[in-house]
C-alpha cells in the first residue's frame, strides 16, 4: 500500500531530494515494513506486499532468468527517476544486465535499466501511482520498457518507446491475463500470462 502526501511546512519551498533521502534512510533503519518513494515532489509510502504479490514477482523473475540469463530482475532496488534524477522510486522489479548495480548506493541511476515492473496493490492510491505517476517518471528517466501487472483489471500493460521530454511512453499495449505478451527490445522476452490468474483475488 502506498500513501502519497504533500509536504506541509510553513515554508513554500519544496522538499529537496537530499531531505527525502535522509527521511528514507531513517525509515529503513526503523522498520522493514515500508519503503519510501519521492515522485512529483511527493513522498509515497510503499507498504508490505501480500503473498500473491510476492508470488507474482517470483514468477516474473523465473521467466526472465529462463529467457535472458544474462539479465537480473531485482525486486528491491531504489531508482533515481524523473528529469535530472530528482525523483526516487521503489519499483517492484528492475531489469538490467547482471551486476549492473554493483557499487551503487541505495538509489541507483536509471541509466542502463531495460525495464521497470510495477504490480498493482489493492489500495486507493494504485491508480494515481502505478497507472499515472510511475509511467511518467519512468519515461522521463528514459527507461525503455515499463511493465504494469494490473491485478484489478486482470491485464498486463506494456509501455515502451519513452518520450523523456514529454514524460510519457509513445506505445502502450494491453493484454488480458492468459494471453502471450511480447516485451519489446531491448527486453526481448515473451510472457505466457496464464498463471497470473492465480495471483488475483
Amino acid at each position: 500500500m502506498t500513501v502519497m502526501a504533500e509536504r506541509t511546512t510553513s515554508e513554500t519551498s519544496p522538499m529537496s531530494v537530499d531531505e527525502f533521502e535522509k527521511i528514507a534512510a531513517v525509515s529503513a533503519k526503523e522498520t522493514e515494513a515500508v519503503r519510501l518513494e519521492f515522485i512529483n515532489g511527493r513522498i509515497g509510502i510503499k507498504g508490505v506486499t501480500d503473498g500473491n504479490h510476492s508470488a507474482l514477482i517470483m514468477w516474473l523473475i523465473r521467466q526472465c532468468m529462463q529467457e535472458r540469463p544474462e539479465l537480473d530482475l531485482t525486486p528491491t532496488l531504489g531508482l533515481k527517476v524523473e528529469a535530472y534524477r530528482k525523483g526516487r522510486a521503489e519499483p517492484d522489479g528492475v531489469l538490467a544486465p547482471v551486476d549492473h548495480f554493483v557499487g551503487q548506493g541505495n538509489w541507483a541511476d536509471a541509466e542502463g535499466v531495460l525495464m521497470t515492473v510495477e504490480i498493482t496493490s489493492y489500495d486507493s492510491d494504485t491508480h494515481a501511482r502505478d497507472r499515472v505517476e510511475k509511467p511518467g517518471a519512468y519515461a522521463e528517466a528514459g527507461i525503455p520498457v515499463y511493465l504494469l501487472v494490473d491485478r484489478d483489471a486482470g491485464t498486463v500493460v506494456v509501455h515502451s518507446n519513452p518520450d523523456p521530454e514529454h514524460s510519457h511512453y509513445r506505445d502502450t499495449h494491453t493484454a488480458l491475463f492468459g494471453e502471450r505478451v511480447p516485451l519489446p527490445d531491448p527486453v526481448g522476452i515473451e510472457l505466457d500470462t496464464e498463471q497470473l490468474k492465480r495471483y488475483v483475488r
